[in-house]
């Protein structure tokens, strides 16, 4: 599949966390919502996906069919959610 590029992801994410705060009239709830990335993701694009800061998680799909595929994919989203941290 084609993997969304990270500006994208994040602005898909924005909308709707903009759209739960809308429903629930409060951006507590939307930010407390987990939302993943579903949309391709591969060793080389989770990192830069993840390190979005709305982007909370992601469906791996055919990335998790090659164990080493799955492991290079998990590292990376490690990677990602440290330097997320360490950046709050």
């Amino acid at each position: 599949g084609l993997v969304a590029t990270p500006d994208q992801a994040q602005a898909a994410h924005v909308a709707i966390r903009n759209s739960l705060a809308s429903m629930y009239g409060s951006g507590d709830v939307a930010a407390s919502v987990r939302i993943q990335y579903g949309g391709s993701v591969t060793p080389e694009s989770i990192e830069q996906l993840m390190g979005e800061l709305d982007v909370d998680g992601a469906l791996v799909g055919g990335a998790s069919l090659n164990a080493d595929s799955f492991t290079r994919t998990f590292d990376g989203a490690g990677s990602a959610d440290s330097l997320k941290k360490a950046s709050n």
